[in-house]
């Protein structure tokens, strides 16, 4: 039934979005060039290793990790003008729609993981996190997002996947919409220690 919906829902986004995702993506490529969208491997259902879309918010050549582990110096050289509204806004995860649409993702679940998020990938297949679809946001994402440990966020997937429910999933849905509007729990990137310098 929830893949019905997903199937559904994302279909009707895209088509009522597409005007939005038309302008967005040219406000990337005039802003920064191709690609307009950025493709990188993430950890999906099963444990197994699919391919997510996002609009394009930092230059190319970009090391591979998690937001919150970027420097705030990185961030601030690498993101582009238009990634910094896009990542504000959490606009930057629209092509997301297209995962959902071919079943790679759903609109609410655990968020997917980069292969190298070991410690977490670890945890959250001990607690049966991958019998799921990853999600567009998630119940970690509405509980503390970039600001909890990697513990946690694994103990509240776990959370979400032994009680979620499409009530559930409406109540993370409302959330996130709050979470994006007031800008809460959002890192771009870390302060640099002195011994990070270089």
């Amino acid at each position: 039934m929830k893949r019905f919906f997903d199937f559904l829902f994302s279909l009707l986004a895209l088509i009522v979005l597409s005007p939005v995702i038309l302008i967005l993506s040219m406000l990337v490529l005039i802003s920064s060039g191709r690609p307009v969208i950025f493709k990188q491997e993430r950890v999906g259902y099963g444990n197994k290793l699919f391919t997510i879309y996002k609009f394009r918010t930092m230059k190319d050549g970009m090391r591979q990790t998690r937001t919150e582990d970027l420097t705030e110096e990185e961030v601030e050289n690498d993101i582009t003008f238009i990634g910094k509204i896009l990542r504000k806004l959490s606009l930057d995860e629209l092509p997301q729609l297209f995962n959902i649409l071919k079943g790679d993702m759903s609109f609410v679940g655990p968020r997917p993981l980069i292969p190298q998020e070991e410690e977490i990938r670890v945890l959250r297949e001990k607690y049966n996190v991958y019998s799921v679809r990853p999600g567009i946001t998630g119940w970690a994402q509405v509980n503390g997002r970039d600001f909890i440990s990697d513990e946690q966020k694994a103990k509240l997937d776990k959370e979400y996947v032994e009680n979620h429910s499409i009530m559930m999933d409406i109540k993370i849905m409302f959330k996130t919409v709050w979470v994006v509007l007031a800008g809460k729990d959002i890192a771009d990137g870390k302060p640099e220690k002195d011994g990070d310098k270089q």
